[in-house]
């Protein structure tokens, strides 16, 4: 998958956009370094699925983006108790190393390698550090996840996926941008909204968008997640019309089949 983290279905419709737009998409592959050539005009690389047969692209740019590493490395880490796997400073949810006087936050602890959840992780532990009764954690499960590509994709939570793995029984529902006033407006209907919510209780367990600007509508996402809000909670709540948000307010009312306009 394209976004292997995401919900399989955004992944999936983030996929077939791009196809869309005439971008050939190949997951699983790789190449040798070594064996990349370039010229004054282009460059030349053999790719293709591992343990396959690869075939040669030609392409004006190649970019590699191969994802964040922490500084870890001549910072006198070895001389304290702080615990360092594979590059990672372990930490507590309170953002306390092994070290009792240390705290880490960011890069360096891996997880969610985003600007706003280090900010969190920043204020987890400047107020830990100066005391806090009772002291401040952090739920990585409820950190908004925003990537930037065409259509946007954006999340909190978790995915359909994972809650199949805790064994935790969940509804979800699922409204297209396509049905979206303000999406058909600016011209992007690509997308949609989804809510998944505990089958039992009705608290939303995760949120997720592909579509027109949803890193900027995920956050009332993250503040329903924080208040630990039901699906119903979030139906009821009037969301201005038109706007993209109200694909936030149907997908919440598709979870028990009571959406209006999908």
């Amino acid at each position: 998958m394209v976004l292997p983290l995401e919900d399989r279905e955004v992944s999936q419709e983030l996929e077939r956009a791009l196809i869309r737009r005439g971008i050939r998409v190949m997951t699983k592959a790789c190449f040798q370094p070594t064996a990349v050539r370039t010229t004054d005009h282009d460059v030349c690389l053999m790719v293709g699925p591992e343990g396959k047969p690869q075939e040669q692209i030609r392409a004006e740019r190649l970019l590699v983006a191969k994802g964040r590493a922490g500084n870890v490395e001549d910072i006198g880490l070895e001389t304290t108790e702080v615990e360092v796997d594979r590059g990672v400073v372990k930490v507590d949810h309170q953002m306390r190393t092994a070290e009792p006087h240390v705290y880490a936050i960011g890069d360096v602890c891996g997880g969610l390698q985003l600007a706003h959840v280090a900010a969190r992780e920043r204020f987890v532990a400047v107020v830990n550090i100066a005391g806090a009764n009772p002291p401040e954690v952090i739920d990585y499960d409820h950190q908004p996840r925003a990537t930037f590509t065409r259509p946007q994709v954006a999340s909190i939570g978790l995915t359909e996926q994972q809650c199949e793995e805790r064994g935790i029984a969940a509804t979800k529902g699922n409204f297209p941008f396509v049905a979206d006033t303000k999406a058909v407006i600016v011209g992007e209907t690509e997308g949609f909204a989804e809510v998944i919510a505990d089958a039992k209780t009705d608290e939303i367990l995760g949120i997720h968008f592909i579509g027109p600007s949803v890193t900027d509508v995920i956050a009332e996402g993250a503040v329903a997640m924080t208040l630990e809000a039901t699906a119903s909670e979030v139906a009821a709540s009037t969301h201005p019309h038109p706007t993209l948000v109200e694909a936030l307010g149907e997908a919440a009312m598709a979870v028990d089949g009571r959406q209006i306009n999908a």
